[in-house]
């Protein structure tokens, strides 16, 4: 095999195929509700996640994997032939996962692996994984693919709508949004990630006003290398997918279903773009 090993976490919500295509290795979180858990995506499929939210009245938690999980999908990889491994994880400011896959890379030496903290979440991070995955693919050496991927750490973004701020107020990761919980407004929140925490983009009175603004700038920000739109049950998909049907990208738009780990925080009717500007 001989080629770089990419290997992320459920945060990232890449697209199976595509994971499987580029043999990217996901490590998955777990989730909580109450006292049953489950494995990301593995046990708790994103629209099983979606029904059970609308079912329980428990708020779900969720854990970052442990170090012995990166471990071993570490060894996987060496036992698999790849001559090293990057790790390319969700922010460590939301979440203690880049921590726990440090902790494993260092029990590897001397087989080398590099844990990349992504400062993102969802596509984000996933599209930071799948040009990673693309890059190593041409047969780059494993600082070549290290040293591409840190480059392409601040050229991603999110941006991002609620419909509840319940999840996210409750789950603790409101960060620079802080100020939305103050509002009695009937608002549609626009959320972003800026410095790897959740900040406040904006506010909509309306979905349909804030699926416009979030558009708006994605538009003036383009051209994109890589574009993606990520929603947890939004029946609106298709409409943001139609405002974007102009923006400029070098590769398709990938369209993904949010899974627990970003859903938890985010709740029932998040949508987002996810970008990676041109290096």
């Amino acid at each position: 095999m001989g080629a770089i090993r990419i290997i992320t976490d459920s945060a990232c919500d890449i697209p199976v195929e595509i994971a499987e295509r580029l043999s990217i290795t996901v490590v998955p979180l777990s989730i909580r509700f109450g006292n049953d858990e489950y494995v990301d995506r593995e046990g708790l499929s994103p629209s099983e996640f979606w029904t059970k939210c609308k079912e329980s009245s428990d708020l779900p938690e969720t854990a970052a994997p442990s170090p012995g999980a990166f471990q071993a999908s570490f060894e996987a990889a060496r036992e698999a032939g790849a001559d090293g491994v990057v790790c390319i994880t969700l922010s460590s400011e939301l979440s203690a996962t880049f921590q726990a896959a440090r902790a494993a890379a260092e029990t590897m030496a001397p087989y080398p692996v590099n844990v990349v903290d992504s400062r993102a979440v969802t596509m984000a991070q996933g599209l930071l994984a799948i040009d990673a995955a693309e890059f190593a693919a041409t047969g780059a050496s494993f600082d070549e693919v290290v040293a591409h991927t840190e480059h392409n750490v601040p050229l991603t973004g999110v941006v991002g709508a609620l419909d509840t701020l319940e999840h996210l107020k409750k789950g603790g990761r409101v960060g620079g949004a802080q100020a939305l919980l103050g509002s009695m407004l009937s608002i549609k929140p626009l959320l972003e990630l800026a410095d790897g925490k959740v900040a406040e983009a904006g506010r909509a009175r309306t979905r349909a006003k804030a699926l416009a603004q979030i558009s708006k700038l994605v538009h003036e920000q383009a051209p994109y290398a890589r574009l993606a739109v990520a929603h947890g049950s939004a029946g609106d998909l298709d409409t943001l997918l139609g405002l974007l049907r102009d923006v400029e990208t070098d590769e398709p738009i990938v369209v993904t279903e949010i899974g627990s780990v970003v859903g938890t925080h985010g709740g029932p009717g998040i949508i987002g773009i996810c970008w990676l500007d041109r290096g």
